[in-house]
């Protein structure tokens, strides 16, 4: 198993930064592919990002393709969402999730994460 905390959240005007950070514990951090998925109230969650175990692929939906960008050390067992061109759109929890396969086909499903963090808020004023 993996353990999984968020920070790295707050408030932030639109056209702003924030980066997120995922810090693991537990088994071998580098077994596991990591991703980002955000919730917001009445929405369904939502895949964001993903980066492979040894963060050579990654794989963005087309929302955040060019405003993100995910990266990971594991000699650090972190993972971090760097956040920017913030818009109102972009308010919500989010969390990382851990799997263990790389797979192209269900990489935006987040039922196919297993392992989960609490989630840290982020809200886009306009």
């Amino acid at each position: 198993q993996v353990q999984l905390v968020e920070s790295g959240g707050g408030l932030v005007q639109a056209g702003g930064s924030l980066r997120l950070s995922c810090a693991a514990s537990g088994r071998t951090f580098s077994a596991y592919v990591v991703g980002w998925i955000r919730h917001s109230p009445g929405k369904e969650r939502e895949f964001v990002a993903a980066i492979s175990k040894v963060g050579v692929y990654t794989y963005y939906a087309d929302s955040v393709k060019g405003r993100f960008t995910i990266s990971r050390d594991n000699a650090k067992n972190a993972v971090w969402l760097q956040m920017n061109s913030l818009k109102p759109e972009d308010t919500a929890v989010y969390s990382c999730a851990a799997r263990s396969d790389w797979a192209t086909a269900t990489m935006s499903r987040p039922d196919a994460y297993n392992y989960w963090g609490q989630g840290t808020q982020v809200t886009v004023s306009s």
